[in-house]
C-alpha cells in the first residue's frame, strides 16, 4: 500500500483525488436539487484564441460537451494511465520510470479519452451538441453561464438554446471591459466573435430566460 505514497506516482494521486471530490460534490449537489454545473464557483477560464488553438479545443469539443465533464474525463484517464504505467513498469523493470515520463505517457491518453468519450456522448446525445443552425444565430438569445465567471478577455460556458430548443455550450465574455457574470447569471448574446465565442451583456429583461 506504501507504494501508493511513492513520489513517482503523486501527479496521479492528485487527479484521482480532484476527480473523487468532484464527484462526491455533484453526488450530494444533485441529491438537494442542485447541481455543481449551476454553482457560483469563481472559476475564471483561459481565453480560446482563434487558430490552431480554436482547432484543438474544438477537436477536444470544448463548446460542446459540458466543461465539468470533460475535466472528469481528463482527470480519470490520467489517474489511470499514470498508476497503470508506473506500476507495470515497476513488475517489467523492478522500478518506476522516470515521473516526466509517465506524466507526459498519461496526459496524452487522458487528452485522447477526452476526444473518445466526447465523441462516444455526440452519438448518444447528439441534440445537445448539435451544430444544424449557424452559430450567429444565437446572437439575440438568452443564455446562462453554467461555469466560470467570464471577464474581459477571460470567457466562461453558458448555455444557449436555439429557435428549436436545442441547447449549446458556448464560450461567453462581457461585452463591457469593467463587467464580469458569475455563474448562473442570466445574459444577452449581442456578438458572435469567432467559433463559438461571443459577447453578451446582463439580461435586461430576466422574465425572458
Amino acid at each position: 500500500m506504501s507504494a501508493f505514497f511513492a513520489p513517482q506516482l503523486w501527479p496521479f494521486a492528485l487527479a484521482a483525488g480532484l476527480m473523487v471530490a468532484l464527484a462526491v460534490t455533484e453526488a450530494l449537489a444533485l441529491m438537494i436539487g442542485a447541481s455543481l454545473s449551476h454553482w457560483h464557483a469563481d472559476v475564471d477560464h483561459p481565453d480560446a484564441p482563434d487558430g490552431i488553438v480554436a482547432d484543438v479545443l474544438g477537436w477536444l469539443h470544448f463548446g460542446k460537451v459540458p466543461l465539468l465533464v470533460i475535466l472528469v474525463v481528463f482527470l480519470t484517464g490520467f489517474a489511470v494511465v499514470g498508476f497503470v504505467a508506473q506500476f507495470a513498469a515497476r513488475a517489467a523493470f523492478g522500478g518506476f520510470m522516470p515521473l516526466p515520463a509517465a506524466a507526459a505517457l498519461a496526459f496524452v491518453a487522458a487528452i485522447f479519452g477526452v476526444r473518445a468519450f466526447g465523441t462516444a456522448l455526440a452519438k448518444v446525445i447528439p441534440k445537445d451538441e448539435t451544430t444544424a443552425v449557424p452559430d450567429v444565430s444565437l446572437v439575440g438569445r438568452v443564455a446562462t453561464i453554467v461555469i466560470g465567471t467570464a471577464r474581459a478577455g477571460r470567457p466562461a460556458q453558458a448555455r444557449v438554446r436555439d429557435e428549436h430548443g436545442t441547447t449549446h455550450y458556448v464560450m461567453v465574455e462581457p461585452e463591457g471591459p469593467e463587467d464580469s457574470f458569475a455563474s448562473g447569471t442570466s445574459i444577452l448574446l449581442v456578438r458572435h466573435l469567432s467559433g463559438r465565442r461571443f459577447h453578451a451583456i446582463h439580461n435586461p429583461k430576466p422574465e425572458l430566460l
